[in-house]
This record gives C-alpha cells, sequence and structure tokens, in this order.
C-alpha cells in the first residue's frame, strides 16, 4: 500500500518540511553552478536553454518551454538575452508565422565544447554514488510529474 504521509493537523517546523528540503537543495545547486557558469556568462536557466539547444538545434520557443515546463512567456526573455549575448537567433517559422524557431549561433554552438566538464562536476558535487543518483533522478520525476497533474485553481 502507498501511504501517503500527512501533517495530521499540526504545526511542522520549517526543516521538517520536504518543499523547504527542495527549495534549499535547488539554492544549494544554484550555489554550485554558479562559478561554473560565470565563465560562460550564463544564469542557470539560460545553461538549460542551451543544454536543450545542443541537443536539437531550430526548435520552437513552445518546444523548449515545453521541455522546461516553463511557460512561453517566462521563457521569450530569458531568449531574448540570449539572442542579445549572440548566441541564438530568433526567427518566425515559415510555415506557421505564429511560431518562433530558436536556432543556436555559430558562438552559441562553439560554446557547447566549453561547457561539457559541468555535468560531471555537479554530480560529483553532489556526493553520491552513481546509483543513488539514478534513483534519485527517477523520485524527483515521479515527484515533478505528480505536482504537475494537480490543479491549479486554489482549493477552498
Amino acid at each position: 500500500m502507498n501511504e501517503q504521509p500527512k501533517a495530521m493537523g499540526r504545526d511542522m517546523a520549517v526543516e521538517e518540511m520536504l518543499c523547504f528540503d527542495l527549495y534549499s537543495t535547488h539554492h544549494a545547486v544554484g550555489q554550485v553552478y554558479k562559478p561554473l557558469l560565470a565563465p560562460l556568462g550564463l544564469t542557470y536557466p539560460q545553461y538549460l536553454v542551451m543544454l536543450i539547444l545542443w541537443e536539437g538545434d531550430r526548435l520552437t520557443v513552445g518546444a523548449i518551454s515545453q521541455r522546461m515546463h516553463l511557460e512561453s512567456s517566462t521563457l521569450t526573455p530569458l531568449i531574448k538575452r540570449l539572442e542579445t549575448q549572440g548566441l541564438v537567433t530568433r526567427k518566425r517559422d515559415r510555415a506557421d508565422e505564429r511560431k518562433v524557431r530558436v536556432t543556436l549561433t555559430e558562438t552559441g554552438a562553439g560554446m557547447h565544447q566549453a561547457a561539457k566538464h559541468i555535468p560531471d562536476c555537479i554530480m560529483e558535487a553532489f556526493g553520491l554514488p552513481l546509483a543513488d543518483l539514478v534513483k534519485l533522478h527517477a523520485v524527483l520525476g515521479t515527484v515533478r510529474a505528480a505536482l504537475l497533474k494537480q490543479p491549479i485553481e486554489p482549493q477552498s
């Protein structure tokens, strides 16, 4: 049986809350990424966009936002900053003017090699054996999927 934890109507200390664990871990991971990304001139969200484009170039903003679980309106300013940095270009799709395609520039594509060491540095910083990292990745994916299924409307 899959028993769900309950606060049982009691007040919980912030340190007991799983959401705080996720939030503070996210912050700690960001602190590890910061010096790794600084030489590239990228923020963590910009790095994620670049990773997606390095996997497959000429994607629509919608396709990138779907992979990142972000609204296009949140992603567009971030992509505009990458364009200002000369790493990507944005152009309307010829087949469908409503879509905007994001393409790596030569500079953006060339940056891929300079960023290849970052995932290994992050995995090392986690301080866990590979098997535990794989399990953690699976658990977090399951949690994310469950959370994305939740209704957006506030419950009364």
